[in-house]
C-alpha cells in the first residue's frame, strides 16, 4: 500500500515536472516569420527610432546621435531587481556574430541563441506584434552601426526571480496575441496603433502593472508609478492628457508641451528618436492616443 503511494506520488510529480518543464520551454519564431525579403537598412533606420532602441542601449550619459554605439549599461530599477540593457552592437561583444534569426528570436520572443529566456525587461511582449519584415529591417540597420567592446553587466536579479526558466511562466500569463485596443480604427489611427503598441511600447512605461509585473491591459496607458520611486509616469489617455491630437504629435516631434514646458528625463530621448519620424507617424500616434479609452485620475 505504502509503495503504490509512493509510486503514485513520484509519478505525479513526474508529471507535473515534465508539463512545467514543457509549458516554461522557449519558443523561437517560426521559419516563415524569419524567411522572407532581406532587410533594408534604410527602413530599418525609421523602426530603429520608432522601437526607441537607442534610448535604453546607448550607454549612461550618452548622446544618442545620427549613428549611436549601442554598448548597453544603463540600469532599470524594478522590484524584481536591476537590469541592465546589454551592448547590441554589431561587435563580438554585441550580436555580430548572431544570425538575423537569432536577433528576431531575441526581440520578438524573448529567447537567446543558447536558448535560454530573458527577462521581460525587454519589452518583447510589444515587439511580437512587430511585423516580421519591420524586423528584418531593424537587424539590417544594426549591422551598420558602430561595433562596441563593452562586455555586458550581469543583472541584479535575487532569488527565485534569477531562476530563468521561471520567465517561461510569466510569458504564458503575459504574452498577448493581439491588440489591446481590438476596436476597429481608422486608418491613420490603426498606424498609431502599431507604433505605439507594437514597436513604440508605450504601454511598458504609462501602464501600471499587476503583482507579478504583468501590464494591467484594463487600466492601459493610464499611468504608473515610477520604478525608480521618484513620482508618476502620467496618464496619456483621454481622461489625464487633454492635449489636441495637433499638440500631442507637436510634443513627440519637439518636446515642447502647449504649456511651454518641455520634456524631461527618459522622455527626452524618446523625443529624440520619434523627431526622426515623419509627421503622418506621430499624428497617428495621437490619433491613437485619442481614440484609447479614457482611465480617470481617480482610477489611478
Amino acid at each position: 500500500m505504502i509503495r503504490r503511494a509512493l509510486g503514485a506520488a513520484i509519478a505525479i510529480i513526474l508529471l507535473a515536472g515534465g508539463v512545467g518543464w514543457m509549458l516554461t520551454s522557449p519558443e523561437p519564431l517560426p521559419a516563415s516569420a524569419v524567411e522572407g525579403p532581406p532587410g533594408d537598412p534604410e527602413r530599418g533606420a525609421l523602426v530603429f527610432a520608432a522601437a526607441g532602441c537607442a534610448s535604453c542601449h546607448v550607454a549612461p550619459d550618452t548622446d544618442i546621435g545620427e549613428a549611436p554605439v549601442l554598448a548597453g549599461g544603463m540600469a532599470f530599477v524594478s522590484p524584481f531587481g536591476t537590469f541592465h540593457a546589454p551592448n547590441i552592437s554589431p561587435s563580438p561583444q554585441g550580436v555580430g556574430d548572431w544570425s538575423d534569426a537569432e536577433i528576431m528570436d531575441a526581440v520578438m520572443r524573448g529567447v537567446s541563441p543558447s536558448g535560454a529566456h530573458y527577462y521581460p525587461a525587454l519589452p518583447y511582449a510589444a515587439y511580437a506584434m512587430a511585423d516580421p519584415q519591420d524586423m528584418r529591417d531593424l537587424v539590417a540597420h544594426l549591422r551598420t552601426l558602430p561595433p562596441s567592446s563593452q562586455e555586458n553587466l550581469p543583472h541584479e536579479v535575487p532569488f527565485p526571480f534569477s531562476i530563468r526558466r521561471g520567465v517561461g511562466l510569466w510569458k504564458a500569463l503575459n504574452l498577448r496575441q493581439g491588440w489591446v485596443i481590438e476596436d476597429d480604427l481608422p486608418e491613420t489611427a490603426a498606424r498609431g496603433r502599431y507604433l505605439a503598441e507594437a514597436l513604440g511600447h508605450c504601454g511598458e512605461c504609462h501602464t501600471q502593472r499587476g503583482p507579478l509585473g504583468g501590464l494591467d491591459h484594463a487600466q492601459w496607458l493610464g499611468g504608473a508609478p515610477n520604478p525608480s520611486g521618484d513620482g508618476r509616469i502620467p496618464n496619456i489617455t483621454p481622461g489625464g492628457l487633454k492635449w489636441s491630437e495637433g499638440e500631442i504629435a507637436y510634443y513627440l516631434g519637439t518636446g515642447f508641451t502647449p504649456e511651454f514646458d518641455t520634456a524631461g528625463g527618459e522622455m527626452a530621448a524618446v523625443v529624440s528618436e520619434l523627431a526622426k519620424l515623419p509627421d503622418e507617424d506621430r499624428a497617428a500616434i495621437a490619433a491613437y492616443l485619442k481614440a484609447v479609452p479614457a482611465i480617470e485620475p481617480a482610477a489611478e
